[in-house]
């Protein structure tokens, strides 16, 4: 993969490189220290994957997330904890705090070489089938059966989305706007840009977060006042 850093602190732009000198399916093509210079240069080059700071003078990093391009993953780096509830308003791979621990750049980089492997391998494809509990969807090349009840929640990345069951994950091209449309609305709320969750498997929740399982989903500022609202209505109503 191809990649480029972008944070205006030199001290950590080299710590960056120096972690990703591990993985070999990563290549350091780029370094700069803004994003009007990191934008230049992906007008004129393949970038796959940009380790992006947050907090920058200028254009900050959630501002040039939304203007990279489609198929480019987004892995934020920032000194500030708070920020990376704002990491799930774009489409972005994952978030690292500063000073960046080794496994949690693992962590980070195997998600992004897999996302990055089906951006270029998968065939486009829909929801086949719907039906009234369940629907199909292709992976892998052949297509799955999705049970409604069996999702605890779906993860959206550009143009695929991860279904999140109890034992296993299905990866799928699609939409998590089009996939919105085909759930059960009463069952399914979306919590970010990035999660829709499936309410019955909520086991419990606080101002920010959704706990499901092992699975902590942070609940979006733009969302967080529908879902308390929305969800507090529907078990009231059952």
């Amino acid at each position: 993969m191809r990649c480029i850093i972008v944070d205006d602190e030199p001290l950590a732009r080299e710590a960056i490189e120096l972690l990703a000198e591990d993985f070999e399916q990563l290549t350091i093509t780029g370094k700069f220290n803004n994003a009007a210079s990191a934008a230049e240069y992906i007008e004129n080059n393949r970038v796959d994957l940009i380790f992006l700071d947050i907090c920058m003078p200028g254009t900050t990093g959630l501002e040039f997330a939304h203007a990279v391009p489609k198929n480019t993953l987004v892995i934020f780096t920032t000194a500030y904890a708070e920020y990376a509830l704002d990491s799930y308003e774009v489409d972005a791979v994952d978030y690292l705090v500063k000073p960046v621990l080794p496994e949690k750049f693992k962590r980070a980089v195997v998600k992004a070489v897999s996302y990055h492997d089906l951006l270029i391998s998968e065939e486009k494809s829909e929801a086949d089938t719907v039906e009234e509990d369940y629907f199909f969807v292709k992976s892998d090349r052949k297509f799955v059966k999705i049970g409604f009840t069996d999702i605890l929640f779906i993860e959206g990345l550009k143009d695929y989305i991860v279904l999140q069951m109890t034992n296993r994950r299905i990866i799928t091209k699609m939409t998590i706007k089009s996939v919105s449309e085909i759930l059960p609305q009463r069952n399914f709320m979306r919590v970010n840009r990035s999660y829709i969750v499936n309410t019955d498997h909520i086991e419990s929740f606080d101002a920010n977060d959704i706990f499901i399982g092992k699975y902590e989903i942070a609940i979006g500022i733009s969302y967080r006042e529908k879902f308390f609202e929305e969800f507090l209505h529907r078990k009231n109503n059952r």
